[in-house]
């Protein structure tokens, strides 16, 4: 039996035969692939029902193969946040609360993931968060996340235009930054405009210089630790220096929680691929159970090493935390302590394409999930067109565009405007986990409620319920969390109002789409 989802091709295989009978009864299709529900009859999650054409219109491609697949899910776990930012939680929870902060967040990291994984197995979709929640929960939560994440990764791709300016300019100082921006802005465009293919081939590669550059820095730190290179023996002695092995106990824990958590965002980008993905119940089961050990190889691995190599007293590891800060990463500290007097120019080379991959990610992300709100009815009709070669294009230069007018507020004089932009993009990625945990909650207990066997499901996630519950209970700490700076020991209004008036903005989304549609919360049986 064959179906699309989204007017996006895919394979259903056979139907749970133990359930049909009883789902027959119920009356309830609600977890049969469909056979096209984007034909001449479109119906909307809202439940209007629009006219249009969907099969004379190009569709997306499923164009992505399993080693692409493989590597963007690598790339989302590889980014500044391990490069520049893993400094921070060693500062404050000592070497060992920052290796426990990250197994945890690793592991809620993991199970958000499996959760999602087994959702989009069994319905691929190019807009999981927008599809999941309106099928699951709302209509108008998944008009809620839908446009929340769009404008998350929106503002980061802007974000990330600013930092291309910024570490060009560490070889080429007398070069107005603004010009590597734009070069940086047109190549990334170019890379999605032209198939999912380019920017399928294009994360593979920049993946892969990203782990060989992990995979490098872990066997210099071995060796410097052992005092192969370097000359000196460190062993464990960083670990019995004052503040080690754990600085302010639980607290600091919490803290590193908080910072890692922001680290790992990004891992989600590869249930956006699962609607381009060539097989998508194959290739997405195999990245999402590898995801374990790349986070236990690369994150794990990477903060022990630093941990036994930096002291956490080192007031450099304070001083890191932004793209220009590339000389005093963790990274550079311990390839210079091995003697390399380049690692700085190594890093910022790095960090570039660190910072280009999420660009790049951030683009593709940003013109699926709009394309797909506008199939839906819950954005501009134009931005459903679609190329021959499957891509969204006016989608895509709609949001290339207003990436462009944030850049250039960056660029006003006035950065504290720019700052609480990108500030609101921050809390938003972990609302998304959010999501995806209760979707996956309800998406169980209807498969179950509905008579079909969890036994048949392509892909099962791991540990249920426990693994979504872990995983929920952690994001309101981190969520609360967040703001414990801007509250304590001194109260910042701008910096408390950046960090949750996401909350807010999404309850305007939502509940404005629930009352001009006045939509229903979905019964399990439905």
């Amino acid at each position: 039996m064959s179906g699309t989802n989204g007017d996006i091709e895919i394979s259903a295989g056979s139907l749970h035969h133990r359930a049909t009978a009883y789902a027959a009864t119920r009356h309830s299709d609600s977890f049969e692939p469909k056979d096209n529900i984007y034909e001449e009859k479109h119906v909307g999650t809202d439940g209007t029902p629009e006219s249009i054409r969907e099969h004379e219109q190009p569709k997306l491609k499923r164009r992505l193969k399993g080693r692409q697949m493989s590597m963007i899910a690598i790339g989302g776990t590889i980014g500044t946040g391990l490069f520049i930012g893993s400094g921070t939680t060693l500062a404050t929870a000592g070497p060992a609360g920052s290796l426990i902060a990250y197994l945890i967040i690793g592991s809620m990291v993991f199970f958000v993931c499996t959760s999602l994984g087994e959702m989009s197995t069994f319905i691929p979709t190019s807009d999981p968060f927008n599809h999941f929640a309106a099928r699951f929960m709302d209509p108008a939560l998944g008009f809620a996340f839908g446009w929340n994440y769009w404008f998350s990764w929106m503002l980061t791709v802007a974000s990330e235009l600013v930092a291309c300016g910024i570490i060009v300019q560490y070889w080429l100082p007398h070069i107005n930054g603004i010009v590597w921006s734009l070069i940086a802005l047109v190549t990334m465009f170019l890379l999605n405009a032209i198939s999912v293919r380019g920017y399928g081939e294009a994360e593979f590669w920049m993946s892969s210089l990203k782990v060989l550059a992990v995979f490098v820095f872990l066997i210099v730190g071995i060796l410097t630790i052992t005092g192969v290179t370097g000359g000196d023996y460190i062993g464990g002695r960083n670990w019995n220096v004052e503040g080690a092995p754990f600085k302010d106990h639980i607290v600091g824990i919490l803290k590193a929680c908080i910072v890692a958590a922001f680290s790992f965002q990004g891992t989600e980008i590869v249930g956006v691929t699962v609607g381009e993905c060539a097989n998508p119940r194959r290739d997405v089961p195999r990245a999402i159970r590898s995801v374990f050990w790349r986070i236990l190889f690369f994150y794990i691995s990477s903060i022990l090493i630093i941990g036994l190599a930096i002291p956490n007293d080192n007031k450099n590891l304070v001083e890191a935390g932004g793209v220009g800060d590339v000389g005093i990463s963790p990274f550079t500290m311990i390839f210079e302590m091995a003697g390399a007097s380049w690692a700085a120019h190594i890093m910022n080379a790095v960090v570039l394409i660190t910072i280009l991959s999420a660009g790049n990610s951030g683009l593709y992300a940003c013109t699926r999930v709009m394309w797909v709100l506008a199939k839906e009815g819950k954005a501009p009709k134009i931005l459903r067109k679609v190329t021959k070669y499957g891509v969204p294009i006016w989608a895509l230069v709609f949001t290339a565009l207003w990436s462009t007018v944030i850049f250039c507020i960056s660029l006003a004089g006035n950065q504290d405007v720019y700052i609480f932009l990108i500030n609101l993009s921050g809390l938003t990625g972990i609302g998304f986990w959010l999501g995806i945990g209760l979707c996956h909650w309800r998406f169980r207990r209807a498969y179950v409620a509905q008579g079909y066997d969890v036994q048949d499901l392509p892909y099962r996630a791991a540990f249920f319920p426990f693994g979504p519950i872990y995983a929920l209970a952690l994001l309101v700490i981190i969520i609360f969390g967040q703001g414990y700076g801007t509250i304590w020991p001194q109260f910042d209004a701008l910096g408390f109002v950046s960090t949750y008036l996401a909350l807010p903005l999404f309850l305007i989304f939502w509940l404005t789409w629930k009352f001009t549609k006045k939509t229903k919360w979905i019964k399990l049986v439905d």
